[in-house]
């Protein structure tokens, strides 16, 4: 157990970027991470070190990832398909199914020390879910879990048409975590339509601009969801220039 507890977290926002450059970053940023809690392990607790926490905003060209436990039928386009669609397709090593990221999309990285918060992937899950309801609220759209899914719904209680708008899947060590949620803001929803969204195939996929009728700012919602995140962590969010 972490006897310093680090609560600052360095947020940046990485633009659009490409998704194989984000993936790279973060395997460095969750590598240097781990690397801190390793040292500490051989330091007297005076000179201990706090481990550093990170949360990383961006969007992303066209992709479609697999998580560990995804099935590769569930992507419904051959190479050729996909080079039609200017798309790309990875295996990764995250949890969960296979997803699609793309411009209009606000794809979060946490690569959080849980030392420095809580040692419980489940809340860690649930508390990432949280932030999106609680910014979802603000625009008047009633999200919710439905039990044995993860990830953020719309018609989460009646289920008549139920709608995925955000999707999770991460990855843990030594409770530092890597991966995240995208939220789907002013997304391209066609693109779902080549996959078994996480593998769940009687349920739909939205966005907020779909629900609303009308585009969002993307940047008012990241914003929000910032502070909702920072809110429910209890976090000193510094803000990268």
């Amino acid at each position: 157990m972490n006897t310093l507890i680090n609560k600052q977290v360095q947020f940046k926002d990485l633009g659009l970027i490409d998704y194989q450059d984000a993936w790279d970053f973060q395997e460095k940023v969750f590598a240097e991470t781990l690397a801190v809690k390793t040292l500490n392990r051989t330091l007297a607790d005076n000179e201990k070190v706090l481990t550093p926490n990170y949360l990383f905003f961006c969007q992303h060209p066209h992709v479609f990832t697999l998580g560990k436990s995804g099935k590769p039928d569930h992507l419904l386009l051959s190479e050729d398909d996909l080079s039609n669609r200017h798309a790309k397709y990875y295996r990764i090593n995250r949890g969960g199914d296979i997803t699609y990221h793309g411009p209009g999309q606000i794809v979060g990285y946490p690569i959080l020390d849980l030392d420095n918060f809580f040692t419980d992937i489940h809340l860690y899950m649930r508390t990432l879910e949280e932030a999106i309801i609680l910014t979802l609220a603000e625009y008047d759209l009633h999200a919710g879990r439905i039990k044995g899914l993860t990830g953020v719904w719309l018609d989460f209680e009646e289920q008549i048409n139920p709608r995925k708008i955000c999707a999770l899947g991460v990855k843990a060590s030594r409770w530092v975590t890597m991966h995240g949620f995208a939220l789907n803001v002013n997304t391209d929803l066609s693109y779902f339509g080549n996959i078994v969204p996480c593998g769940i195939e009687d349920k739909a996929v939205t966005s907020m601009s779909a629900e609303l009728g009308a585009e969002v700012n993307l940047e008012e919602v990241s914003y929000k969801l910032k502070n909702h995140l920072a809110q429910l962590f209890q976090m000193e969010l510094n803000v990268a220039d």
